[in-house]
């Protein structure tokens, strides 16, 4: 490839083993993220990523320019032309021999060939590999396009797991990339005899993912689709084995954003349930403190209360409906006070509970049933006996936040169930389950409660879930605003477009200030991606939805 300049190794600022400065023509266009080789000992080549780019002349002082300028004339034309340059800075990120002793003053620095790139980024000789989007590097005629693979190994497990999505919501397609990920997680393990995926996607804003198994029928994005999914391995086909869940409602659409239509098609065709939860059941019973999630319980007095509901003694005694339940919560609330294992609750407790509940139940009454009908299901029952390769999207976008948590956490329990307490033959169960929920940090932000048992559930997947084969995909608009935990136990980040506020987080601090400073200004479309795989960020790409969206 084209030499563009030689290495510059000075007193003060000297080439070492991890980072090397080189000058260049003052009009060659290099961008942040392009990769470089540079000539080395032992006939090797030295590989690096550009991260800051400046500009320099032979101007003693700014005063001195403008004086050349005739004293501050803008029209004025110099005699002279200054002699400059632009100097790159570059961090090193590998040796095709191993070679890791500092680059040397005036060796010669040239654009990376394609092969070269792959080496240099580690994305040659990829094992499992996982379409992840693609790079743009160079331009002109110098331009290089490259398909970007993960070891999904490194993504959903075993060696690594979970993926975290963060960006500004409406600039950062946070949810598209996702889905982008997850389609190309299906195509690939569809056709796979040793290992298997299913997915598990919850639906938290309009109807964002329910019609993604419809084709996108706009023809100038197909049109641009379709070489890269052609490049990436990727079917031009939208999601397969899809099945909706909505909320339980007389009028199908008090609970959706969906239309009524297509919500009854959808049952009729056996495509989709509504789902409800049952008082008698000692599942949905228990899943009680998840209405509480938000509910700074210091002293565990909810969990004291739900003690002494399960154990269904005094005014609980023989209660099998949730109105009765309610009725009963009255009762004991009035009656002044109940034990628990020799615990005393106070008035003031049962009353809180018996609002917090009250508003919950009042504003979903046709969710909390009696029973299930003939088309009604419990979403427990459908986890447990999900499929390999299936897609449950399951429409939480219209209820209030405390039932979304509800819904969010019942369902990680039944995966949690299904891998743990299954009763299913082994090789029937999916060897890996990814849940997919945005607005996260509804659940695991840094101001939920320590005792919220949402987090508690979402910490003990990112903690433990890879082993079990339970992966999170969560997406937010700041990844400042995520539990330490939960963001740090994810293999793979991905930053979208953010604002100058957010790169000034701890979460930041070790991403070149140049870096930062494009993610304030990333496109739609483009992400910065960290994975342990690669030897450094990647500046990837990836394309509109195969599925049908809606903006």
């Amino acid at each position: 490839m084209e030499a563009i300049g030689r290495i510059i190794a000075t007193e003060k600022q000297p080439s070492t083993i991890e980072e090397f400065t080189f000058w260049t023509n003052k009009d060659l266009k290099l961008k942040p993220f392009d990769v470089v080789v540079v000539e080395h000992i032992q006939d090797s080549k030295t590989f690096g990523v550009v991260e800051e780019i400046s500009h320099m002349t032979d101007s003693p002082s700014a005063l001195a320019g403008f004086i050349s300028s005739d004293f501050g004339d803008v029209d004025s034309t110099s005699y002279t032309e200054r002699i400059g340059m632009n100097y790159v800075k570059c961090r090193v990120v590998g040796n095709d021999n191993d070679i890791f002793i500092p680059v040397q003053e005036g060796k010669k620095v040239s654009l990376a060939s394609k092969d070269q790139i792959e080496i240099a980024l580690g994305l040659n000789n990829m094992k499992n590999k996982l379409p992840a989007g693609y790079i743009e590097m160079y331009e002109g005629k110098n331009l290089q396009i490259l398909p970007v693979f993960f070891n999904s190994h490194y993504l959903i497990g075993p060696e690594g797991a979970h993926l975290n999505i963060s960006g500004v919501s409406g600039l950062a397609s946070k949810t598209s990339y996702a889905m982008f990920l997850l389609k190309a997680i299906q195509d690939v393990y569809s056709k796979k005899n040793d290992e298997s995926v299913a997915f598990i996607m919850l639906n938290v804003k309009g109807t964002d993912l329910l019609s993604i198994d419809q084709m996108n029928e706009r023809e100038d994005e197909i049109k641009e689709i379709k070489p890269i999914y052609k490049t990436l391995g990727l079917d031009m086909t939208p999601f397969k084995n899809v099945t909706y869940y909505y909320p339980n409602a007389f009028d199908y659409t008090k609970y959706s954003y969906d239309k009524e239509q297509t919500i009854k098609e959808r049952i009729e065709a056996g495509k989709a349930y509504q789902f409800k939860y049952l008082f008698e059941n000692a599942e949905d019973k228990e899943c009680l403190d998840l209405l509480f999630s938000n509910v700074d319980d210091p002293n565990e007095t909810i969990d004291s209360i739900i003690s002494t509901i399960l154990s269904q003694s005094g005014t609980f005694d023989g209660v099998k409906t949730w109105s009765d339940f309610q009725n009963a919560l009255y009762q004991q609330m009035q009656a002044g006070k109940g034990n628990n294992q020799g615990k005393e609750i106070s008035v003031l407790s049962w009353r809180k509970f018996y609002r917090l509940f009250n508003k919950a139940y009042n504003k979903n009454r046709e969710i909390f049933t009696d029973s299930l009908g003939t088309k009604g299901v419990r979403l427990r029952d459908k986890v447990s006996k999900i499929k390999k390769n299936e897609v449950m999207v399951i429409d939480i976008a219209k209820l209030d936040e405390e039932s979304q948590g509800f819904v969010f956490g019942d369902v990680m329990r039944a995966v949690y169930n299904l891998k743990l307490s299954s009763d299913r033959p082994e090789d029937e169960i999916p060897d890996r389950v990814i849940i997919f929920i945005d607005e996260l940090n509804k659940y695991a932000s840094t101001d939920v409660p320590k005792s919220s048992p949402i987090l508690r559930q979402l910490l003990d997947i990112t903690e433990r879930g890879r082993s079990l084969g339970i992966v999170l995909f969560g997406a937010e608009q700041f990844v400042s605003d995520i539990h330490k935990r939960v963001k740090g136990n994810c293999a793979t980040q991905a930053f979208g477009r953010t604002n100058v506020i957010e790169i000034t987080k701890e979460d930041f601090r070790f991403v070149p200030s140049v870096y930062k400073n494009m993610l304030t200004r990333l496109k739609q479309g483009s992400y910065i991606i960290q994975n342990p795989v690669f030897r450094s960020m990647l500046n990837i790409k990836f394309p509109y939805p195969i599925y049908k969206y809606y903006d």
